[in-house]
């Protein structure tokens, strides 16, 4: 079956950088487009940034650009993200997602699978 399995979370003070990485299995990842969302404590999940399977790339809101890179890796069907610069209001869980791509990938809308999380903390 489909598993997709984050990683890279962690407890760093404000200013830092983390990399997590989404392993993905059991679908054929370059058919796929790939998110991330996170969901803060107390607020609703929200997207942060999606790559299609040739690697173009979007992100919600123009503040996260320049500080959080989304990438793939198709060879080892694994998913990035970078984050940079952490403040405390980017503590949440951080989730992948993947929908098959259709000639557009998207932000919103449903997505066909989901990972489990890894959970970001950053402290002042």
């Amino acid at each position: 079956q489909v598993q997709l399995v984050e990683s890279g979370g962690d407890s760093v003070e404000a200013g830092g950088s983390l990399r997590l990485s989404c392993a993905a299995s059991g679908l054929t990842f370059s058919n796929y487009c790939m998110s991330w969302f996170r969901q803060a404590p107390g607020k609703e999940r929200e997207g942060v940034a999606v790559i299609s399977p040739s690697e173009l790339t979007a992100y919600k809101y123009s503040s996260l650009r320049g500080r959080f890179t989304i990438s793939r890796d198709n060879a080892k069907n694994t998913l990035y993200l970078q984050l940079n610069s952490l403040t405390p209001e980017d503590t949440a869980m951080y989730f992948c997602a993947a929908r098959r791509y259709a000639g557009a990938c998207l932000l919103q809308g449903d997505m066909d699978y989901w990972g489990k999380g890894t959970l970001v903390t950053i402290s002042p």
